[in-house]
């Protein structure tokens, strides 16, 4: 059986030759499909009408792998957990119990990034090891859901986030969001509300557009909004976000008057021990999200620039 494990994870697992500027702290691993996902988002390079190389997601590379060669090789990572992605395939359920069973003794916790499933799916998962779910929501805006997402439906999406607490427990559910996707600030604040109250957190990614998808002539973010949106989302998930100031639809700033925040807001927010380094952008320029919390300078630093008077 075969597998996509991310240039990454292969390079720490000794699969491939080449220097990390960020080890990953999460093994990060695809399910094999030789065609296009059946579904047609139209940021994903795998999508069924993108042209766009089949061995990517985001920008990162994603090389096929043998499973039996795969699972040899993982203790070498010392990774604090595994994180498996699944494209809609044929049979991409079965796929998904096959290297479950394979992973599970290796006894690491895993998460599953996965399109909705039944509460009975969720359950098995649950046995075979696995104690986080991401769910793929990635608009924010429920206004251009379906443009972006044409197969799936707004509200069945957070029917199934439901489905995840009821199962795997509050905060074991993370909401994938990409910012740049032509939603406004307060649709996103709103979006990250919407999450914390039933009980999934929320992971960030920015907008990366790739050559053969339909948003492939879309620009990503802005670093300095994509600072007020990873803000945002913490100010919402400790119940501070009467301290985000709109003007119109977009953020102001913040009011952050006796508010301590910690460096861990600009880096990586998702699963226990996931870093995804460099998942947005080339290594060696400003990560959107830092595989590792930034020094206390950068921190004032943005916050000096986000804080009102």
């Amino acid at each position: 059986m075969l597998v996509r494990v991310s240039y990454g994870t292969a390079v720490s697992l000794g699969l491939k030759r080449g220097k990390l500027m960020a080890r990953p702290t999460t093994a990060y691993i695809m399910t094999y499909w030789p065609g296009k996902c059946s579904n047609d988002c139209a940021f994903c390079a795998q999508a069924r009408t993108s042209k766009a190389n089949l061995d990517r997601l985001s920008r990162v590379t994603w090389p096929v792998f043998e499973l039996d060669e795969v699972v040899k090789a993982l203790p070498r990572g010392k990774f604090g957990r595994l994180c498996l992605q699944t494209i809609d395939y044929p049979g991409m359920l079965d796929d998904v119990f096959v290297l479950l069973q394979a992973f599970k003794p290796l006894k690491l916790p895993v998460s599953v990034s996965i399109t909705p499933v039944d509460k009975r799916v969720l359950e098995e998962f649950r046995e075979l090891g696995v104690d986080y779910i991401g769910i793929g929501l990635d608009v924010s805006s429920e206004r251009l859901f379906k443009a972006f997402k044409p197969d799936f439906e707004w509200e069945a999406m957070w029917d199934f986030a439901e489905m995840v607490v009821g199962v795997m427990g509050r905060g074991r559910g993370v909401v994938h969001l990409i910012v740049g996707l032509g939603e406004t600030d307060r649709e996103l604040v709103e979006t990250f509300e919407k999450a914390y109250s039933i009980g999934v957190d929320v992971s960030l990614f920015a907008f990366t557009p790739l050559r053969g998808t339909r948003l492939e002539n879309l620009k990503p973010p802005s670093l300095e909004r994509y600072r007020k949106i990873q803000l945002a989302r913490w100010l919402v998930e400790v119940g501070l976000a009467d301290r985000i100031v709109f003007e119109g639809e977009g953020i102001r700033g913040f009011n952050l008057k006796g508010v301590d925040v910690p460096p861990s807001v600009f880096a990586t927010h998702g699963c226990p021990a996931c870093n995804r380094p460099y998942y947005n952008e080339k290594p060696g320029d400003e990560p959107y999200n830092f595989p590792l919390p930034p020094g206390k300078d950068y921190l004032m630093k943005c916050l000096a620039s986000l804080d009102l008077p």
